[in-house]
């Protein structure tokens, strides 16, 4: 599934410039995650890198946006061209 930014951010800017697919972005008012472009890091890191540099803890997964491990990893060959290994 894809991850989702909470009402909790405070738009320190650190989880942007952590992700591979570029799925985070500046909202109105707090950054937001772009769903088809999430891959919760799959194919690029073990875990997403976003989570591990939240200070608040405001990004969990997207119970409304379920995905297996096989749906990420289509998405992120599809993303990139590149096929996981």
């Amino acid at each position: 599934m894809a991850l989702i930014i909470t009402d909790e951010c405070i738009n320190c800017d650190v989880c942007e410039p952590e992700c591979p697919n570029e799925a985070i972005s500046a909202g109105e008012e707090i950054y937001e995650i772009d769903p088809s472009k999430c891959t919760e890091c799959v194919g690029h890191y073990d875990e997403p890198q976003c989570q591990l540099v939240c200070p608040v803890d405001c990004i969990p997964q997207d119970e409304n946006r379920m995905e297996t491990q096989e749906e990420l990893e289509a998405k992120y060959e599809k993303l990139t061209g590149k096929k996981i290994a």
